[in-house]
C-alpha cells in the first residue's frame, strides 16, 4: 500500500519547545546561547547603537512609488509578527517526530540561523537603511513594534531572509530522511507560510518593495544550493495570489487540518497592481545578481550591489 501522507500540522507545534530542550541537550546548548547572543547583538544592540548615536553609520531611505499600492492593512500584523514563532515551530516538529535522529540538523539550523544574522549585518554595519511607516498604535503589537524595532534594518529584510531558510532548509532535511513525499503536507504549510510572512511585511508598511530582492538576492549569495535564482523567481511569482490554498491532500483534507491564519480571507492589493510588484522585484533581484558576479570578479563582498543601491538613495 503506498504510505499515506502525514497530516500533522508545523503550526499545530509549541514555539516554546525548542529553548527548553536544546539548552538541557548539552551538545546543542552552546550553539542556541550563541544564537541567540548573536541575534541580540547583530539586530537590537546594533540598531539601538545607531539610533542613539546618529551620524556614524549612513542611513538611506530606500521606499519605491510602487509602495503606495500596496494598502496598510493593520490585520497582517499577526503574520508579521509570526517569523521567529515561524522557524521555532519547525524545529519542535523535527525534535518531536524525528527525536535525537534529528539533533544534528536542528543543531546545524540554530547556528546557521545566526551566521544568517551576522551575514546581514555585512550589509547593515556600512549602510542602515528606513522607509516611511505609519505611526500607526491602535494595535497593542504595533505599540510593541515602535518600541522594539528602530527601523533602520530594511535592506535586506531579515524577516525574508529567515522564512526563507526556514523552508527550504527544512525541506532539505525531509529529503536528507527519505521523508519529504511522506511530509509533502507541511513543506507546503511552510513555504506557503514564508510566503504569507513575506507579504505581511509590505502589508503592515514595515518594509518597501525594494527589501524583497535584496532579501532574495541575499539568500541566494547565501547559499545558492538551497535558494538558487530559479526558486527566487518560482517564489516571487507565487506572492500576492489567491488567498494561499490548503496543502494538496489524497481526498479530502484531514479532518483535523485547520485553516492557517494566512488562508484567512482578509483585504490584499490588486491582481494588476501584484503583477508590477512582482515584476518590478523580481526585475531588481535580476540586477542585484548581475552586479554581484561582477563585483565578485572584481574581488568585492557580495553585499556591494546593495550598498551601491543604497548610496544612491536619498539619506535620511
Amino acid at each position: 500500500m503506498p504510505k499515506m501522507k502525514n497530516a500533522d500540522s508545523v503550526y499545530d507545534e509549541s514555539p516554546a519547545y525548542p529553548w527548553y530542550k536544546t539548552i538541557s541537550v548539552p551538545s546543542m546548548r552552546p550553539v542556541t546561547i550563541r544564537c541567540f547572543v548573536t541575534i541580540l547583538i547583530n539586530f537590537f544592540l546594533r540598531q539601538y547603537h545607531a539610533a542613539f548615536l546618529p551620524g556614524r553609520v549612513p542611513v538611506s531611505r530606500v521606499d519605491h512609488p510602487l509602495d503606495q499600492k500596496i494598502p496598510f492593512i493593520p490585520s497582517w500584523v499577526t503574520i508579521y509578527l509570526d517569523f521567529v514563532f515561524f522557524w521555532l515551530r519547525m524545529l519542535t516538529f523535527l525534535l518531536k517526530k524525528f527525536g535525537r535522529r534529528s539533533f544534528p540538523e536542528v543543531r546545524n539550523f540554530i547556528e546557521t540561523m545566526g551566521g544568517l544574522y551576522v551575514f546581514a549585518c555585512e550589509s547593515y554595519r556600512k549602510n542602515f537603511s528606513t522607509t516611511e511607516r505609519p505611526f500607526y498604535i491602535a494595535r497593542p503589537r504595533f505599540f510593541i513594534i515602535h518600541l522594539l524595532d528602530p527601523h533602520l534594518m530594511c535592506i535586506p529584510s531579515l524577516h525574508v531572509m529567515v522564512v526563507i531558510r526556514t523552508y527550504t532548509k527544512f525541506a532539505e532535511i525531509l529529503r536528507s530522511y527519505g521523508e519529504a513525499e511522506n511530509h509533502a503536507v507541511q513543506i507546503e504549510e511552510l513555504k506557503q507560510g514564508a510566503l504569507a510572512i513575506s507579504q505581511a511585511i509590505l502589508y503592515v508598511k514595515q518594509h518597501s518593495v525594494n527589501c524583497i530582492p535584496a532579501a532574495l538576492y541575499a539568500m541566494t549569495c547565501f547559499d545558492e544550493k538551497l535558494f538558487p535564482p530559479e526558486e527566487a523567481e518560482a517564489f516571487t511569482a507565487l506572492l500576492f495570489g489567491e488567498t494561499p490554498s490548503a496543502p494538496s491532500f489524497a481526498g479530502s483534507p484531514p479532518a483535523n487540518y485547520r485553516v492557517r491564519p494566512w488562508a484567512a480571507p482578509c483585504a490584499r492589493i490588486s491582481p494588476e497592481d501584484a503583477a508590477v510588484v512582482k515584476a518590478h522585484i523580481i526585475s531588481l533581484y535580476r540586477r542585484f545578481l548581475a552586479e554581484g558576479k561582477t563585483a565578485a570578479a572584481e574581488g568585492h563582498s557580495w553585499e556591494k550591489p546593495l550598498l551601491d543601491f543604497m548610496r544612491d538613495m536619498p539619506r535620511k
